[in-house]
């Protein structure tokens, strides 16, 4: 018997907040750990408070892996649509499709893994590490870090591409400088975002549009309103924080010592910049991501034969386990050792119970239902600009996927919109604004999963300095609440019903 000859209901309000309610209790002592993240000294006082919780006291302190909680929130999922009417092979169907969702991102991961291990031992890493040792300040740095990783992603659409490659050799810089890693990977994430978000040649940017009945260059102008301020305070709030750290942690001395031992240790050949060109290059001819990053990791492999006197055996084991470097030179060592397939296991793994998850959700209908909710409050403009920005939040949260946090949305509020007679475009920014802008925040989200084995940083304790993330969907609720750039809909439009 299938679903569609046997009685299946639709989830009350309170049962589709029942794994909702799980989700968060499970992650609890896997995200806000006190023993393992020592990176989220920011929020201390807050896990403290917690701590003396009797509950959220025992998992505090333990040590739990992201992918257990996840896959048990979808087991309690998976009751709860049973008790709905659904069959476990419709419920088990729900998690394949998840996952079919994610195994783009998956394969990414997989090669981008290799290409940090082969571009590290090729030297193209090392080599972006020296020059930026060479020509950038602490003071300066986090503004330049922006800025480089937003002009990259620009041109690229890309904002793993990014993180996965200048990214990998900001992160090293930034350690070399002394400069703290949060920030350092919040600079990262809001210019790769930044460019992510404003690109045409970006998936999402094209994504947003097509969802919300809007022509993609109308939806690229119409950003700049919430995109363009949200940069540029990130940028001084980048500035101002440089001023903390205009000395540095890191010497003068330390500093030499660390060009001297990587100078020593690989041949830093012109020929180096081969590489991360011919990848940015490619992207930039759209190619797909995935044959780009391939191709530029069999360029890694073949420079570090020919520069650094690497074997095939060599290079098809730093493919798998990363680059282990043995300068002798603790700080050099730490800085360079890492990558390879291998280093990407455990965030497939959390994507793929992500998934699983709001795969059940969306199924099942509890995830429509919560977001039927939300938009049963929204009665003004302000409200409905509200309601858009935090559904994509939650979608983020709940449905661990950026691409469901734009089409669902996308799918209920366009008729809400028009209704309110506004023009499509203000609902694809708000899709953007929200559901691209804060997946990279959310630790098993498939983004946060990414930017955390690729940059080797927590989400929770880059998200304080991820200025344009964060600013982003705030200054699109202030337009949606004061009317500002809120352009109303032409004229036949607002009877639209699609």
């Amino acid at each position: 018997m299938s679903d569609t000859t046997r009685s299946v209901r639709a989830p009350t309000l309170g049962e589709a907040l029942i794994p909702v309610g799980f989700l968060v209790v499970f992650l609890a002592g896997s995200v806000l750990n006190l023993n393992d993240l020592p990176q989220l000294a920011v929020i201390t006082p807050v896990l403290e408070a917690l701590a003396k919780v009797p509950y959220f006291g025992a998992v505090l302190q333990a040590s739990i892996p992201v992918q257990v909680p996840l896959l048990a929130a979808a087991m309690v999922a998976s009751l709860m649509a049973v008790r709905l009417g659904f069959r476990w092979a419709s419920i088990q169907d729900s998690f394949l499709d998840g996952i079919r969702l994610a195994l783009g991102a998956v394969l990414i991961l997989l090669v981008v893994g290799m290409l940090i291990g082969t571009w590290i031992a090729s030297g193209v890493v090392p080599m972006l590490i020296v020059w930026g040792l060479k020509l950038l300040s602490p003071g300066a740095f986090l503004v330049a870090a922006c800025a480089v990783c937003a002009v990259v992603s620009l041109v690229s659409g890309s904002s793993w591409t990014t993180a996965g490659t200048v990214g990998v050799a900001l992160i090293g810089v930034g350690q070399g400088l002394g400069v703290p890693l949060p920030m350092v990977a919040g600079a990262i994430v809001s210019g790769a975002y930044f460019g992510d978000k404003m690109s045409p040649l970006s998936d999402t940017t094209n994504l947003a549009p097509g969802v919300a009945g809007a022509e993609l260059f109308d939806h690229v102008r119409h950003m700049i309103w919430t995109t363009g301020p949200s940069f540029l305070i990130a940028l001084v709030l980048y500035w101002l924080l440089g001023l903390s750290y205009g000395g540095g942690e890191a010497s003068a001395g330390d500093i030499d010592a660390i060009i001297a031992t990587v100078t020593q240790n690989f041949n830093l050949s012109g020929w180096l910049v081969v590489p991360p060109l011919l990848v940015l290059g490619l992207v930039i001819a759209r190619v797909p991501a995935l044959p780009a990053l391939v191709i530029g990791t069999v360029f890694g492999g073949v420079a570090a034969s020919a520069l650094q006197g690497a074997t095939l055996a060599e290079v098809l084991n730093i493919s798998y386990d990363g680059f282990v470097a043995e300068t002798g030179v603790a700080a050099v060592d730490d800085l360079l050792t890492r990558g390879g397939m291998s280093s990407m296991y455990g965030t497939v793994g959390i994507i793929l119970c992500a998934m699983c998850f709001g795969g059940v959700m969306e199924k099942s209908g509890m995830l429509g239902r919560i977001a039927d909710a939300i938009l049963h409050l929204a009665r003004s403009r302000g409200g409905l600009v509200a309601a858009t920005l935090g559904t994509c939040t939650g979608i983020n949260l709940v449905a661990s996927d950026q691409y469901l946090a734009i089409v669902v949305p996308g799918r209920m509020y366009r008729t809400a919109f028009l209704r309110q007679g506004l023009h499509p475009k203000n609902l694809s920014r708000c899709l953007e604004d929200a559901g691209t802008l804060t997946s990279p925040l959310i630790p098993w989200n498939s983004c946060g999963a990414y930017m955390f084995a690729t940059l080797g940083v927590f989400p929770l304790a880059y998200l304080p300095f991820a200025f344009l993330n964060l600013l982003n969907p705030l200054i699109s609720a202030l337009y949606g609440f004061t009317g500002w750039t809120m352009s109303p809909a032409t004229f036949g439009e607002e009877k639209e019903t699609p």
